[in-house]
């Protein structure tokens, strides 16, 4: 067999696996139209009439960025944007975006209408964000060629473009560029478990996979309020009824997660070590973080910016001036007596 034929016949092969495994779930799993995307209803609305409008004066649509945690579908949001108004949209992220001439190439390559998309816009560099303004406000950018005295400025015209940026750090994006975004600005709020479910749902249909409506409020009660982790739980618990010859049913979901770690409420090992540790070696706190984090052997940034978040939205943890205190809460979910000083655990 010659090395062509070979090729041709992996490249065949290789199609027909990609036809029948699912690959790329998390492109499969996403929202291709308005009436898929559950939740986030207030920013739906503003976006659709946004464009709406746009598309009646005949102009591009304003710049958007768009914040808040990691998950909640920010990405997903983008792309429908592209899809409804039937434009090409070229992605990239503010860490890739080096130098000057990265944006520049990027920019300089963009068709008329063209939908940019910048994730994690407040990792941009600093003086690459400075070169962002004018192409933003006025479509030119401004080029220095040259060093010192003999240092010259061009200017290049750009095609209208719609830049749409995510973040989940909205404060160190800098006040000059966030006033650019005259689209408007909006924050995606967690999800109920009622809209987890309905996600949940819709997902376990596009991977062919029956759940009960006993699964479906057991992924949903553990999913942290985010579709990212829900639709990552019913992963595991599908190849986990899978390998088991399971129906995919709340017992073997339980299941499923109890050996991922994830127990009723969607604290995972490392939520409920910081709990233990701080209601046990610090009967309860105050405490302050880099205390805490030394004794979890964690970075102080994975402990305020992965752990505490959660915790601090179920009302498991308060933070307060003297550091972090476990609450009432908290000591009920792991077992623990309320008494201050005193930790007695439950039989």
């Amino acid at each position: 067999m010659s090395r062509e034929k070979a090729k041709e016949n992996k490249k065949i092969d290789l199609k027909k696996v990609s036809e029948i495994d699912d690959s790329y779930l998390d492109q499969t799993l996403r929202p291709t139209r308005w009436d898929e995307y559950i939740g986030q209803k207030h920013i739906k609305d503003n976006v659709k009439i946004l464009l709406k409008a746009a598309e009646e004066r005949g102009h591009i649509p304003e710049h958007i960025l768009f914040y808040g945690p990691p998950g909640l579908g920010k990405t997903t949001l983008a792309h429908l944007i592209a899809k409804e108004t039937g434009k090409q949209m070229k992605i990239t992220s503010g860490p890739a975006i080096e130098k000057v001439g990265d944006l520049a190439s990027i920019l300089t390559n963009l068709a008329s209408g063209d939908i940019l998309f910048i994730d994690e816009i407040h990792r941009l560099n600093k003086i690459v964000e400075e070169i962002l303004y004018p192409a933003m406000e006025s479509g030119v950018l401004d080029i220095i060629i040259g060093k010192g005295p003999s240092a010259r400025t061009i200017q290049l015209d750009l095609p209208p473009f719609t830049l749409i940026a995510a973040t989940t750090r909205v404060a160190m994006v800098s006040s000059p560029l966030r006033s650019r975004f005259s689209g408007g600005v909006f924050r995606l709020e967690f999800y109920s478990n009622e809209e987890i479910a309905e996600i949940v749902k819709r997902s376990s249909k596009l991977l062919k996979t029956k759940l009960d409506d006993g699964a479906l409020k057991e992924i949903a009660k553990r999913s942290r309020f985010t579709p990212r982790t829900a639709n990552y739980f019913l992963k595991r618990a599908r190849d986990f009824a899978q390998v088991h010859k399971k129906e995919l049913d709340q017992k073997t979901v339980k299941e499923a997660l109890n050996m991922l770690a994830i127990d009723d409420i969607g604290l995972n090992s490392s939520d409920r070590k910081f709990l233990e540790i701080l209601i046990e070696k610090f009967d309860g706190g105050p405490v302050g973080l880099k205390t805490i984090g030394a004794a979890m052997s964690e970075e102080e940034a994975t402990v305020e910016e992965v752990i505490e978040p959660y915790l601090i939205q179920l009302g498991l943890l308060e933070r307060t001036s003297r550091g972090r205190v476990a609450t009432k809460k908290a000591y009920e979910h792991l077992g623990f007596e309320y008494k201050k000083g005193v930790q007695n655990k439950l039989i």
